[in-house]
């Protein structure tokens, strides 16, 4: 053991180092390259006068902005932000495997509830607002509630086709060898229906940033998107800006985590993907 700290540290620290590690080697450095000439882009055309600086800033503005607000309140508009998203996207996610999974191996309960929430995923995020805030108040209970819905569906879908394109013939040898309904769903059926799970919590939770947004332009003391309304009401599109970089820097590495979770867990695949990893 002393030679191994000695080494490497302790053994959790090396496994959260190759954790790390491994996670950085998925970052996609080329990424950067479109993002950042439209940047330059922008900063040129702003400089030479062919943009309006007051209708489009500049990103060197734009940064300033964020630089000002990071010395002020803006780590806890993150934070608020974030915290919301996570409890969304938990129960929202949570309680969309339940439902799929039930409604994916019962024919009967499809037929009851399959339309209804066909119906209430027609629904525009910004109509459930008014009677969320109605119901629920505008503490942080009509938010989550909202981001939640959001994130339901996507995952709810997903998974649903996923189980129902499992292969015939692996479910026929799991009943020859006596596996009831749950022995099904634990040992075939999700199994197999991982990689659209993943899809769909990916999409869920993309989903879930703009019912965020919504939620927190029309209800909230802060939050990034308090800092949307904020930028509009007095009319600063450099804090608007901002607060959208922010979100797409939210989103983007909330995605990142979610994929390098998926790529771990679906290493079994024999696929295109694999051949790039």
């Amino acid at each position: 053991m002393k030679q191994a700290m000695q080494m490497g540290g302790t053994p959790n620290g090396s496994a959260l180092g190759s954790t790390l590690t491994g996670w950085l080697k998925g970052v996609n450095l080329y990424g950067l390259i479109v993002p950042l000439a439209i940047a330059l882009g922008i900063e040129v055309a702003v400089a030479s006068g062919l943009i309006s600086a007051v209708l489009l800033p500049p990103p060197s503005e734009i940064l300033q902005t964020l630089g000002h607000l990071a010395g002020r309140d803006l780590w806890q508009h993150i934070g608020a932000s974030t915290m919301r998203v996570v409890a969304g996207f938990v129960i929202g996610s949570g309680l969309a495997v339940i439902a799929a999974v039930l409604i994916g191996l019962s024919h009967t309960a499809e037929k009851l509830f399959d339309p209804t929430f066909q119906g209430l995923r027609a629904i525009p995020s910004l109509a459930w607002v008014p009677l969320l805030l109605l119901w629920l108040g505008i503490d942080e209970t009509s938010k989550v509630t909202m981001i939640a819905i959001g994130a339901f569906f996507p995952v709810y879908l997903a998974l649903i086709a996923g189980i129902r394109n499992v292969d015939r013939k692996l479910i026929e040898v799991g009943e020859m060898y006596g596996f009831g309904t749950w022995d099904l769903a634990r040992r075939i059926y999700m199994p197999a229906a991982t990689p659209n799970l993943f899809t769909g919590l990916r999409t869920g939770l993309s989903v879930a940033w703009m019912f965020l947004v919504a939620a927190e332009l029309l209800a909230a003391t802060k939050g990034v998107g308090y800092l949307l309304m904020v930028g509009r009401e007095t009319s600063r599109p450099d804090i608007v800006l901002a607060a959208i970089l922010v979100l797409a820097i939210m989103g983007k590495l909330s995605d990142s985590i979610l994929k390098f979770f998926e790529t771990r867990a679906l290493k079994w695949r024999d696929s295109l993907e694999s051949r790039f990893q």
